[in-house]
C-alpha cells in the first residue's frame, strides 16, 4: 500500500474531527445562547462536505488494508462522534503502518 493512502486518511480524520468539535461549539452557541445561527449553518455544511471526503478516503484505506465490514463501519462512523476520530486514527495508523511501502513494522499494543 502507498504511504499517500494512509496520509490522506490521517489528514481527513484530523480535519473532520476538528470541524466536528467546531460544529459542537457552534451548536452550543446557537441553542444555549441563541447566537451564531448563520455560523452554525456554514460550519455544518463545511463539516458535511469534509465528512463525505473522509468517507471516501477511509473506505479506500479499508479496502486496501482488507478490513472486515465491522471495522470499516466503526472507522466510518467515528467521524460523527466528537473526539472519536482522534482515537480511531491513532489505532488505524498503528495497525496499517506495517502495510505501507517502506514502512517499518511496529508492535501493536492492546
Amino acid at each position: 500500500m502507498k504511504r499517500s493512502v494512509l496520509t490522506r486518511y490521517r489528514v481527513m480524520a484530523y480535519v473532520t474531527a476538528v470541524m466536528l468539535l467546531v460544529l459542537c461549539a457552534c451548536m452550543v452557541a446557537k441553542y444555549g445562547f441563541d447566537t451564531g445561527k448563520d455560523l452554525t449553518l456554514v460550519v455544518s455544511q463545511i463539516h458535511g462536505v469534509l465528512y463525505i471526503i473522509y468517507l471516501v478516503f477511509a473506505f479506500d484505506l479499508g479496502s486496501k488494508a482488507k478490513w472486515k465490514f465491522g471495522k470499516l463501519l466503526w472507522v466510518l462512523i467515528s467521524g460523527t462522534i466528537p473526539t472519536a476520530a482522534f482515537f480511531v486514527e491513532r489505532k488505524v495508523v498503528r495497525e496499517v503502518g506495517p502495510l505501507v511501502e517502506g514502512g517499518t513494522p511496529q508492535p501493536v499494543k492492546a
